[in-house]
């Protein structure tokens, strides 16, 4: 009896502002990290000598380019959008982990995969309620 009576977060729907932040937020990310994706894929001019100043060999960025649209997949399917964010959290890290250890401009560089980590987590947070009942700062 008492279940019914109390409504947790997860049962919350949100709010169509709510939502629409968390979509536009999502967006930003999933077109950033798409464009990412593909030109990895096609192995643009930029990506290869990206690629050497980073100091990662020029047949890794086709197989990057391919995990990183495999983890973007599981992150628009709203049934493993958490899994896929996790794991694009993860790529993020291998990206943060790169700039500091070639000691790259603080703001410009190593930080900006925290950046898109931000939006990929705060548009999931804003449009789905699984992740606002978990969130610690919950009311």
């Amino acid at each position: 009896m008492e279940a019914i009576f109390t409504q947790s977060a997860a049962d919350v729907p949100a709010s169509k502002k709510r939502r629409w932040a968390g979509v536009i937020m999502s967006s930003l990310a999933v077109m950033f990290l798409t464009f990412d994706g593909v030109m990895k894929l096609v192995k643009a001019q930029p990506v290869v000598e990206a690629m050497e100043r980073l100091g990662y060999p020029d047949a890794t960025a086709r197989p990057m380019g391919v995990v990183l649209l495999a983890c973007l997949a599981l992150y628009l399917v709203h049934r493993t959008a958490v899994l896929g964010a996790v794991l694009l959290t993860g790529f993020l890290g291998g990206a943060i982990a790169t700039h500091v250890r070639l000691e790259d401009p603080l703001f410009s560089h190593t930080l900006f995969p925290i950046y898109v980590a931000a939006l990929v987590w705060g548009g999931l947070y804003l449009r789905d309620a699984r992740v606002r009942a978990i969130a610690p700062w919950r009311r």
